[in-house]
């Protein structure tokens, strides 16, 4: 199970899986995520990295395999798989798609607390962000076209075309709550606007 896991950062299983395709160094590690757009759906930064690599060391889920010099730039690690890092990687690897976990996305929060908005508004603010995932859509389509047109095969483009499906099903929903506060058909509603009226007398 994903929560009874040491180490649960999703940079650290890209790490595991980079591993697991060769020996690398951590620079060889953020120049290949970069190269393949993993950045997109793995938040990666230098100083992350290197901590997570740190804690995939201690845990003996990877090991030094030895270190090179390019020039006069400083010694390089490289890193290797160890056989409880591949046993891991395919454990936590199997749980993420095979188990939905829940997760807590802003907008998600914010709809949950939207009452506290006057309903006059929030249309407004929902077109608005229903225009940004249009953009967003538009942008996303285009990216994969690239891809797809360079030659790169679709199974490298899975988390691209997820992302992109989550995108138009929000902006369904996002329509459709539009349309339930604008015309009343959302219940509650009026009591929502009742409750902003009264606010407004006191």
């Amino acid at each position: 199970m994903l929560s009874s896991r040491k180490i649960s950062n999703p940079l650290a299983l890209a790490v595991l899986v980079l591993l697991f395709e060769k020996p690398m160094h951590p620079y060889e590690m953020a120049a290949t995520l970069k190269q393949r757009g993993k950045e997109q759906s793995i938040k990666l930064r230098y100083g992350s990295l290197y901590t997570v690599i740190g804690q995939l060391e201690r845990e003996r889920f990877i090991e030094a395999a030895g270190t090179e010099r390019d020039g006069g730039r400083p010694e390089r690690t490289t890193y290797r798989l160890t056989d409880a890092g591949e046993a891991e990687m395919n454990s936590w690897l199997r749980s993420l798609v095979a188990e939905p976990v829940k997760e807590y996305p802003q907008f998600e929060a914010a709809l949950s607390l939207l009452p506290a908005l006057p309903p006059k508004d929030v249309p407004l603010l929902l077109a608005d962000r229903l225009g940004r995932l249009e953009e967003q859509e538009r942008r996303m389509q285009a990216e994969i076209a690239g891809a797809t047109a360079g030659n790169l095969p679709a199974l490298f483009l899975i988390e691209s075309q997820y992302a992109l499906a989550l995108v138009r099903a929000e902006g369904v929903y996002v329509k459709g709550l539009i349309r339930g506060i604008e015309t009343g058909e959302l219940e509650g509603v009026e009591q929502w606007r009742q409750w902003h009226m009264d606010r407004k007398r006191k």
